[in-house]
């Protein structure tokens, strides 16, 4: 099965913004780390009923650029499967209780894999203390202020720059994939070019020698 790295508090480096504790929260946080060969890694995300998590992974380094992975429930049920792929993307609602993710590198014996993956969590906050600012706010006050309106719009504009965020992560992950990708093919390139160039001074020198070989006259001279 490979080792398994417990990290139950690992997505927790993520600053929200709070304007008195009247909007809802969208947790983000992304990871990367290097699986070895033959090696299996699972992290686990606690989370509650009702609420939504996403995950995304992309393998940005290692032969094949490849890995499985799995998510499980709570319960153990597996959610989501995937075989051997470079990305992918699963979202869940979920219950109370701990998310197990695993990538599986157990395929590999000699490359390892240097893999990305963002966590977005959706619906965390706290309901009930949602509505404690309403308990200041009274009368012709609400409807004044229209703070519901005032609330959903600053609920879409975080939901969007939040979404906007995750894109540049996202292209980010990809571009350090393709330099990689790149640079490694800049090798194979070179490798086999200075190879091939010295196939070819050894064929040439091999090729002069024969020549003269066949124009010197090795017969003993008789007096």
């Amino acid at each position: 099965m490979g080792a398994f790295a417990v990290l139950a508090a690992l997505f927790v480096s993520v600053s929200v913004a709070e304007v008195g504790a009247a909007f809802s929260q969208s947790l983000d946080s992304d990871f990367t780390f290097t699986l070895p060969a033959g090696r299996k890694e699972c992290f686990f995300q606690t989370m509650r009923k009702d609420a939504s998590l996403e995950i995304e992974y992309q393998v940005l380094d290692g032969a094949g650029l490849d890995v499985d992975f799995s998510l499980s429930s709570p319960s153990g049920h597996v959610l989501a499967r995937d075989h051997r792929k470079s990305d992918g993307v699963h979202t869940v609602e979920t219950d109370d209780g701990d998310y197990m993710f695993c990538f599986d590198n157990t395929f590999s014996t000699v490359s390892e894999k240097i893999i990305f993956f963002e966590l977005i969590l959706d619906n965390m906050e706290d309901v009930e203390g949602d509505q404690d600012w309403k308990e200041y706010v009274h009368g012709t006050d609400l409807l004044d202020m229209k703070l519901e309106d005032i609330m959903d719009t600053i609920n879409s504009v975080k939901a969007r720059l939040g979404k906007s965020l995750q894109i540049q992560t996202v292209l980010r992950a990809f571009e350090a994939r393709d330099r990689n990708l790149q640079e490694s093919n800049y090798e194979r390139v070179n490798t086999w070019s200075c190879v091939n160039l010295l196939v070819m001074v050894l064929v040439s020198g091999l090729q002069v020698y024969l020549l003269r070989s066949l124009f010197d006259d090795k017969r003993k001279n008789r007096t």
